[in-house]
């Protein structure tokens, strides 16, 4: 039992027992103990013969075995009797006077007079039996009912060292991070020696990252490397329908590690317990929610650094947390854990792929350049759907060739082969595919395109090209942009080259130029039209995911309407471009465009004839805007 609930014991008034009479329990024991009594004369009766009849068993040989005591015979027959007994039970006479019974022909059996002892037993044992279900009835009630007395206490998990395998050497990619944690570990190790000039542990560590990049590893391989205990709770669990249990928990939590500390409190998805006040559904301060975030920063007030105790948590969504719980005191120190660049995922690899069995003269470098955005949890998925995909096809070891296929699977979905199109639909995804990559090839020092399939993957792809960056990149000029946009409604200008009309194939292409358009004018200012300002609102920093709705303008109608205009004025330039590379490059999209439909994919080995006849069909002209140099960052596909 620890402090606080010692403290709330004591506060709590004695519970005065209620011994009242009951007259409805004394009636059910009573009943129930007579007929435990009466089952156990009737066993007690049972299977007793009288012993003329044990005598002439024995004499018809229809026994096997005869078991003698004192008092009773237990005889086992040969053959069962037709009640389908086999054994039976009679009490013994004396053997001289049977023999004068049976002269007679009188059928007799033995007497046993019934002792105290008998009697004593038969009462004795029923009530023992019933006691025993009483009370193992009454110990499942309680148990059902303890969830119920319990609610305000923590349920956070405790690990201690020897629970923790995980070290900073487990975790990879994130260097920067680990030298922030490492100062943690020192003070908690020795908190004389680095404290020496009246630096004090920071009292919250807050980790922020988008999902997957290793924060609650992270936060696990601090306990591991210090050796403490290590609370280990997520923000969801403490807000319980009941009102009060929230700031309770985090009370029961916070006492926990002061009696054990030095020790680690880890909060994972902080989002959930320390949302910004004010916004809820309910609103004002009587919300459970609420309740428990006062109680979480009274407790990083109340707390001393010096006791050795720090709070570390984890979340992706940093923007929506109250400012009081991110102000100095509480949490001091933010650290960033963001997705790994190529030495990191090169990191990340080496450590994952120590699990399984890889060809000889594998570099891990290889497969990081196929994995730019990933995370540590993407790559760690990436390794073991290419082990996956190597034992399906029975290899002995897992090779490039598997984790391209592990990419492609991650990235697009499976291949769905039975999905059957007829002839038309091929041809028109096999000229729109052949029209992204033709015109990614024809725009210069652009990525070099790595696949083009026309084999359907996922929901609802009917086909893709994957184009993979050959670089970390973190800036993007207007080229660039103009360049993607220009890639990706390369399939919807060979569809109208060839065919003379759209189809709904290049929907997804479409909204993605859009949306990247309507970024270059609201957002980036890279429009001259629009000038050098910014309409729409900041999207959140580690919440940038799929889905999401726009970002809203904050303009006039008038300059909205101008910034329509503008948007509009973009992609169409980007189609007349892909048009124009298209209509140059014709007899390169058809031939290729057949050929794919033959093979239904192209290797890198297969596009290089292609590029070089594109090349050779642009020659010197100047393909892209007047900012040359344009290189694409992300593949396009329907």
């Amino acid at each position: 039992m620890n402090a606080s609930q010692r403290d709330s014991n004591m506060d709590k008034p004695p519970v005065e027992r209620d011994w009242r009479f009951n007259v409805g329990y004394l009636l059910f024991a009573l009943i129930s103990v007579l007929f435990l009594h009466r089952l156990w004369e009737v066993q007690q009766q049972t299977e007793v013969i009288p012993y003329s009849e044990f005598a002439n068993l024995l004499r018809e040989n229809k026994i096997a075995e005869v078991l003698v005591g004192q008092e009773v015979v237990h005889a086992t027959l040969k053959e069962p009797m037709a009640d389908g007994r086999k054994q039976v039970l009679a009490v013994r006479v004396e053997p001289n006077f049977a023999q004068e019974l049976e002269t007679a022909n009188v059928k007799y059996t033995g007497l046993i007079e019934q002792t105290w002892i008998t009697t004593l037993l038969s009462w004795i044992v029923p009530v023992a039996i019933f006691f025993f279900f009483w009370s193992l009835l009454t110990r499942r009630l309680q148990q059902g009912l303890g969830p119920m007395m319990s609610v305000g206490q923590s349920k956070a998990k405790v690990f201690v060292e020897k629970d923790i395998k995980i070290g900073f050497a487990d975790v990879a990619g994130v260097d920067e991070a680990k030298e922030e944690l490492q100062e943690i570990v020192s003070f908690l190790r020795d908190p004389v020696t680095h404290g020496r000039l009246g630096a004090r542990i920071p009292k919250g560590i807050l980790l922020v990252g988008p999902p997957g990049t290793g924060k609650t590893l992270l936060a696990r391989a601090v306990a591991g490397e210090a050796g403490v205990p290590f609370f280990s709770i997520t923000g969801s669990e403490f807000v319980e329908m009941f009102v009060g249990v929230g700031a309770a928990r985090v009370r029961d939590l916070f006492a926990q590690a002061r009696a054990s500390a030095p020790s680690i409190i880890f909060i994972d998805e902080l989002d959930a317990l320390g949302r910004a006040r004010g916004i809820s559904a309910l609103g004002g301060g009587h919300d459970e929610k609420e309740q428990t975030l006062n109680q979480l920063l009274s407790e990083l007030d109340g707390f001393d650094p010096s006791s050795g105790v720090v709070l570390l948590a984890a979340t992706n969504r940093p923007e929506v947390l109250d400012p009081a719980l991110l102000r100095a005191g509480r949490f001091d120190r933010q650290i960033s854990v963001d997705r790994p660049d190529k030495n990191g995922r090169v990191a990340i690899l080496n450590v994952h792929l120590k699990k399984i069995r890889l060809e000889e003269h594998l570099d891990p470098t290889q497969i990081a350049a196929l994995t730019p955005g990933f995370t540590g949890a993407d790559l760690a998925n990436l390794v073991n759907e290419a082990a996956v995909l190597a034992t399906r096809r029975h290899a002995q070891a897992v090779s490039l060739e598997d984790f391209v296929a592990a990419v492609e699977r991650i990235i697009a979905g499976p291949e769905k082969r039975k999905r059957l199109l007829n002839p038309r639909e091929r041809r028109i995804v096999a000229h729109h595919e052949m029209g992204h990559a033709i015109v990614a090839m024809a725009l210069p020092e652009t990525d070099p395109i790595k696949k083009v399939s026309i084999i359907p993957r996922g929901m609802g792809a009917l086909g893709y090209t994957m184009q993979m960056p050959t670089e970390d990149r973190y800036l993007m000029t207007r080229t660039e942009l103009l360049n993607r946009i220009t890639v990706l409604l390369g399939g919807r200008a060979a569809e109208i080259a060839i065919f003379g009309e759209a189809t709904t194939g290049a929907a997804d292409d479409l909204q993605r130029a859009t949306e990247m358009a309507r970024a270059m004018v609201a957002r980036y200012g890279m429009e001259p039209e629009i000038g050098q300002a910014t309409f729409a609102s900041e999207r959140p920093r580690y919440l940038d995911l799929p889905g999401l709705s726009p970002a809203q303008s904050e303009a006039s109608d008038e300059t909205n309407a101008k910034i329509d205009v503008a948007i509009r004025k973009l992609v169409d330039e980007a189609f007349d471009r892909a048009t124009e590379i298209l209509v140059s490059c014709s007899a390169i999209h058809k031939d290729s465009s057949q050929r794919l439909l033959e093979k239904e994919t192209f290797g890198e080995e297969d596009l290089v004839p292609i590029r070089n006849a594109v090349n050779a069909c642009v020659g010197g002209r100047s393909l892209a805007p007047a900012d040359a140099g344009a290189r694409l960052v992300a593949g396009a596909g329907s």
